[in-house]
């Protein structure tokens, strides 16, 4: 069970490196931020790809668990960053998001 909460972990932290390094562009973009917010955007997304490599899955079984966790944490960005009130269908999405991602991650393994 130990294995599973730190795999989930790994994934909001993956989660959190690729939101931001979209989210930085997004703001130089959409809202005229300085184009230097580029520069952490770009250390962002390297570091995201990175971690995905940290997974011990294979890279398509680790793709399909994590984007049950990227569900979660962009909605959680939207709700903290954003400012939006999530609704029912949005907590109700996250939750079956969650669900199948962890039905991929304990798996018995082969």
């Amino acid at each position: 069970m130990i294995d599973f909460f730190r795999q989930a972990a790994l994934f909001v932290l993956t989660a959190l490196a690729e939101i931001i390094g979209c989210y930085l562009p997004w703001l130089v973009l959409k809202q005229a931020k300085p184009a230097w917010l580029l520069i952490p955007a770009l250390m962002s997304l390297a570091l995201f790809a990175w971690l995905l490599t940290l997974h011990p899955a294979a890279a398509g079984r680790t793709y399909a668990a994590y984007g049950g966790i990227y569900i979660a944490v962009a909605l959680a960005w939207l709700r903290v960053i954003d400012g939006v009130r999530l609704t029912s269908w949005d907590i109700g999405g996250a939750c079956i998001a969650l669900v199948g991602m962890a039905i991929i991650v304990v798996q018995p393994q082969a």
